[in-house]
């Protein structure tokens, strides 16, 4: 498995980088006329249709298909994108339905029922972000290219204007430049993509950490309201919706480093999950990767790095590289009482009531081998696990006992 990691990797990234200009080659067939055909509202109608479909790829890619579908002469829907197609959006609609009705149920559920479908959407979520970065955002900054360079009521003017001061000579618009503008709008709209999917996708790993369905449906239904504003005032007003896709843009730019330490982990979560690599992981005595908590010193939540043994100096030590390829970095771990807090779906090191390292679930069933390697304290329930022992208690049952490692 180590040796094939790397290659789907490289794969992927090869992908990732090819398909949007590929992708941007093929001219996009012919839609009907939107009110605004001037080059401003062309940028508008980018924007707001990047931002919103990195909000929620499935579901904005899903809808700006069936938009695309509608709003194009019956001769021509035929010739369009994939994603424009009803054997595309419908099922991609129904999807996003079905994730909005488990949200829904989640909040009346007990903790705990929906994770699996959590972790579920958040693969979902990557692939389907994958998908509309490499395919979707490329086709709509060759559109926005295109209007740029010679499309647009704008365009028309400016040649009359041409004509009239005797420059008519100068046949500008009989080269199209449309693939030259593409090298930097495309780039550019994978960037804006992927500064907003990440930020945006920080909400279904967070769903992932929480316990309780009416948060995740709070998180949910926040996100969901954010889209309706971007899509809606694109259509009633484009210059709202420009300034409002700006500042979503903005802010997510400013969170990016909290976002994407969030999707780090949740891959790592979801992957360790799915491919149940507990069953194969195993623990070295010197080094071993975690993320760091709340409470680490100095060292941002989430931080994913290595936990280092070192018993001849009485210490451990934690050693993580920022945005995993800048130099790394070492900090001391201050303890006095460190002991496990074993959870339901991962597990967590904990130092009396604050949280050090997250544990990813491939550390399930590893929790004493754990703390014989970092001479920690003990294991003891905590989160969902802690919970139940405590209703199990209360109604009479016996508690989960701590167990001394």
């Amino acid at each position: 498995m180590k040796r094939i990691a790397p290659i789907l990797l490289l794969a992927t990234l090869l992908a990732t980088l090819a398909t949007p200009l590929l992708a941007a080659t093929n001219p996009a067939p012919q839609t009907t006329s939107s009110p605004d055909q001037s080059r401003i509202g062309a940028i508008t109608t980018s924007v707001a249709t990047i931002t919103g479909i990195a909000i929620s790829p499935l579901l904005g890619t899903g809808a700006y298909g069936a938009y695309k579908y509608w709003t194009t002469d019956s001769a021509a829907r035929a010739q369009l994108s994939w994603y424009a197609q009803p054997s595309f959006f419908l099922p991609a609609l129904l999807i996003a339905l079905a994730c909005a009705s488990k949200d829904a149920l989640g909040a009346i559920l007990p903790p705990g029922w929906k994770k699996p479908l959590d972790i579920l959407e958040t693969v979902e979520n990557k692939a389907s972000g994958l998908v509309a970065a490499g395919a979707v955002v490329p086709l709509t900054m060759d559109s926005l290219s295109g209007m740029l360079v010679g499309g647009g009521s704008t365009a028309a003017s400016a040649g009359h204007a041409l004509d009239g001061a005797g420059l008519a000579m100068i046949h500008l618009g009989a080269v199209d430049l449309s693939w030259l503008l593409n090298l930097v709008t495309v780039p550019a709209g994978i960037i804006i993509f992927a500064v907003v999917w990440m930020a945006s996708h920080a909400i279904n790993v967070l769903i992932l950490l929480s316990p309780w369905g009416a948060i995740d449906a709070a998180l949910k239904g926040a996100r969901a309201s954010l889209l309706a504003a971007v899509t809606a005032t694109a259509h009633f007003s484009p210059t709202t919706s420009l300034f409002l896709s700006i500042a979503i843009i903005l802010v997510a730019f400013f969170v990016a480093g909290w976002a994407f330490r969030l999707t780090i982990f949740g891959t790592a979560f979801c992957w360790d999950f799915f491919t149940l690599r507990r069953k194969r992981f195993r623990l070295k005595p010197d080094a071993n990767k975690l993320f760091s908590g709340g409470h680490l010193k100095g060292v941002p939540i989430r931080t994913y790095g290595r936990l280092l043994n070192e018993p001849e100096n009485g210490r451990l030590v934690f050693a993580y590289k920022p945005w995993l390829v800048m130099p790394e970095r070492r900090t001391v771990v201050a303890v006095s009482g460190p002991y496990i807090g074993k959870g339901l779906f991962f597990s967590t090191v904990r130092d009396g009531e604050s949280t050090l390292f997250i544990l990813p679930p491939r550390y399930r069933d590893h929790e004493e081998q754990l703390a014989q390697i970092y001479k920690l304290g003990g294991i003891q329930p905590a989160g969902l696990r802690k919970a139940w022992s405590m209703l199990r208690e209360l109604f009479g049952g016996s508690a989960a006992r701590t167990q001394v490692a």
